[in-house]
């Protein structure tokens, strides 16, 4: 079936963003995938053809793709609030870019393998544990594809396994997640306060404020605040988090004369960041 996209939506920037690692194109379509869901989509001349039912597409993909939220007017707000010149040129680079409400598992799993590595690199390792562990199906344009691996599915992951993923010094940390994703703290005394929401709900997190939600995530060795902002923003979207990696951090010294994102942009501060990230990237790799 077809469907029309009139607010900004552009396939390439939205999987070069650098908020996720799976999706990709498969000659003339794009694939995403979101938990037990596969989508491919393309471009035909003014509309989009998608591979879902009208159903489908309503109940996941709408969502996903963040579709009930006008960025064209975010981007107006934006150049509004920033009388900038490098922040305007970011925004006006990143047009299409889209904040995604990703599977929270694979993006807090696919974020810490992210450390000190090409985005190569981790899609990669996120395949790695996806053919290992994730569940095959079959597709109308693929024979095989391996969705993400369920928190039981993960569970069963050894160490040695882990290794041999080119995950390195994280494995430690992908086995922490795991083991505070599902384990109980059965003597209550010995709990501290965040302990007692142990095993980590992925899904009642929805419901914490900022505070609570980045603060929760950091309780996983190897998370810090550049990765709990980073599962905040891209699954909770909580757009007034911002990831300060080394893109923003150069931004920041050598184009904004130190402007604190948050600070300055406040509820959509999260947007400005990945637009500025595509942008200071994207002149780098030009």
């Amino acid at each position: 079936m077809q469907i029309k996209i009139t607010d900004d939506f552009d396939l390439d920037k939205i999987i070069e963003s650098g908020q996720c690692f799976r999706p990709r194109k498969i000659q003339d379509r794009y694939r995403f995938i979101t938990k037990n869901h596969v989508l491919y989509i393309r471009q035909i001349e003014d509309e989009y053809e998608i591979s879902c039912s009208a159903e489908e597409w309503n109940q996941i993909w709408l969502k996903y793709f963040d579709l009930e939220t006008n960025y064209s007017s975010l981007r107006y707000k934006i150049n509004r609030k920033a009388r900038n010149e490098f922040i305007n040129q970011a925004v006006e680079f990143g047009k299409g870019i889209r904040i995604l409400r990703q599977d929270p598992l694979e993006t807090l799993i696919s974020f810490i393998i992210s450390q000190r590595k090409s985005i190569p690199a981790i899609r990669s390792s996120v395949e790695k544990i996806c053919d290992r562990f994730g569940t095959e199906i079959e597709t109308e344009f693929e024979s095989s594809v391996h969705l993400f691996p369920t928190i039981d599915q993960i569970s069963q992951a050894a160490e040695e396994d882990l290794k041999s993923m080119a995950l390195g010094y994280r494995v430690p940390y992908i086995i922490d997640a795991i083991q505070k994703l599902t384990r109980e703290i059965e003597d209550e005394s010995e709990k501290t306060d965040l302990e007692k929401i142990f095993p980590i709900d992925l899904e009642k997190l929805n419901d914490f404020s900022n505070e609570k939600l980045l603060e929760t995530l950091q309780r996983i060795h190897g998370v810090g605040k550049k990765i709990a902002n980073c599962v905040a923003l891209y699954s909770y979207h909580r757009l007034n988090c911002v990831p300060i990696d080394v893109w923003i951090e150069r931004a920041m010294l050598e184009d904004l004369e130190g402007m604190n994102l948050k600070r300055a942009f406040g509820d959509f501060s999260g947007l400005v960041q990945q637009y500025v990230y595509f942008y200071k990237r994207g002149k780098s790799d030009g």
